[in-house]
């Protein structure tokens, strides 16, 4: 069928489902876009990525003006009018989500606010904002759904205490005392923003380290720095329960290693991780499966069993991202249109936007254990790097994962300041199927932390400037 006939809806306006909106159109096709939302963004730029980001540059600069004493700059303590801190946030949002709306009406997407249910696989009953119903039949339909926080039934409260990552990011308050449970990226994102505004945050992960699945020796100058900014961090801990009293949330610990049983909290974030949002009405009408972790399985085109359907992005399963997302709207996008195409990333990136970050892509360190898969690694540490001791920020490292027979990079890992836009060049030489000696003969700017880059490949050589090995034998 040609382009310009075709008839698409995509279900879903984050970030997979607007990029699939706009290239459809852009491509020709008549594009429907149907959210709940007034613009698109979804939960990214509505309850996600963007406003989290805001208040976690708030948080870095606090950070900072405290730091600035070690260099002889003193400020007094911050005034936080958190009314006009939430406006700057919320501002962020609607310009971001406005923009977006302007973009489907200059590409003619028809944007529809509302929510879809399919009575069979071309055809959707749309349910609008303002109640009224339309049903509308495509060619198409391109699942772009997301996910949603997932909840531990055992620790479900109805309290207005209790929080998860959307009702954090209202920022309601500043608690004295915040109990995070979970101690993934969410988790520590979130609890780095209400620390830095002054609230006394404990951290509690059932498993032996923060960032489950990071590579060890990314996550430890993370931890050092958190441990300092947060009151506690309990690992090998679980919340055996949580009950509401006078004075806020009585928590009770298990684990080994647990001092104190029970503590009393302002509120409690849950951030155990998201579910995909595969509970589409209607869809058992349609062909589509969904798989036993509740993802919607599809293949290398991102179309499901159905031939009409197709799913992108947190509903079709981990990393949950919204940079995959969009690239796979792309793709499923160039498939319906006849294009010879298939989403085979050879690397996705990764960020935890803490401070300092952590980013990686690729193999990981971990993950080459597990397979006894045989590496070599070269890292290079920012106390070595002028750049990182300008910013008094040293406790960084970048670290490259190569193939110790063809010398080809296989994975980046990054920690410190800056290091989520670090990974990108880590992201194109995997993806390029860069050599060591690629990334040595290639000229970084000086005294940037790019560089480190370029010193971790020489550091696998034992050449580097900054770093001394002496010779054996």
């Amino acid at each position: 069928m040609p382009e310009a006939s075709l008839n698409i809806a995509v279900i879903g306006a984050g970030p997979g489902g607007y990029a699939a909106a706009f290239l459809a159109a852009d491509l020709g096709m008549q594009v429907t876009l149907i959210d709940p939302e007034a613009n698109p963004g979804g939960v990214c730029l509505y309850r996600g990525c963007i406003p989290s980001k805001a208040l976690l540059h708030v948080a870095k600069l606090i950070a900072e003006s405290q730091q600035a004493k070690n260099w002889g700059i003193e400020f007094p303590p911050p005034k936080i009018d958190l009314a006009r801190l939430r406006t700057w946030k919320e501002s962020v949002v609607k310009k971001l989500t406005g923009g977006l709306g302007q973009l489907s009406k200059q590409r003619h997407v028809e944007y529809i606010q509302g929510r879809a249910a399919f009575t069979n696989s071309t055809t959707l009953r749309i349910t609008k904002a303002d109640s009224t119903e339309a049903v509308l039949t495509f060619d198409r339909i391109i699942l772009a759904t997301g996910s949603r926080p997932a909840i531990i039934p055992a620790l479900k409260l109805a309290s207005p205490r209790m929080m998860d990552s959307s009702g954090a990011l209202a920022l309601e308050d500043i608690p004295g005392s915040l109990l995070v449970v979970g101690g993934g990226y969410i988790g520590l994102e979130l609890g780095s923003v209400y620390a830095a505004l002054g609230t006394r945050v404990t951290v509690v992960e059932m498993l032996p380290g923060l960032l489950p699945g990071a590579d060890r020796d990314l996550v430890l100058p993370l931890h050092k720095r958190l441990e300092k900014m947060f009151e506690a961090i309990l690992l090998n801990t679980t919340v055996a329960s949580l009950k509401e009293d006078g004075a806020g949330i009585r928590a009770t610990f298990e684990g080994g290693a647990v001092q104190e049983k029970e503590k009393t909290f302002d509120r409690v974030l849950v951030s155990v991780g998201r579910k995909p949002n595969s509970e589409i009405p209607g869809l058992e009408t349609t062909q589509v499966h969904v798989g036993p972790r509740g993802f919607i399985e599809v293949n290398k085109q991102l179309q499901t069993a159905d031939p009409s359907i197709y799913a992108i992005g947190d509903v079709v399963g981990e990393p949950m991202l919204a940079h995959k997302a969009s690239h796979e709207g792309r793709i499923a996008v160039e498939a319906i249109a006849g294009h010879k195409v298939a989403f085979e990333p050879n690397a996705i990136p990764a960020v935890v936007f803490t401070d300092p970050e952590v980013a990686w892509c690729g193999l990981t360190e971990t993950q080459a254990e597990k397979e006894n898969r045989e590496i070599k690694v070269a890292k290079f540490p920012w106390a070595a790097s002028g750049r990182a001791i300008t910013l008094d920020r040293p406790e960084g490292m970048t670290k490259l994962i190569f193939d110790p027979q063809s010398e080809r990079v296989l994975g980046v890992g990054i920690v410190g300041i800056g290091a989520g836009e670090l990974i990108a060049e880590g992201v194109l030489a995997i993806e390029m199927a860069a050599l060591a000696s690629d990334i040595a003969m290639t000229i970084h700017p000086h005294p940037t932390l790019s560089e480190t880059f370029m010193e971790s490949a020489e550091v696998f050589f034992g050449t580097s400037t900054h770093v001394f090995r002496p010779k054996r034998g």
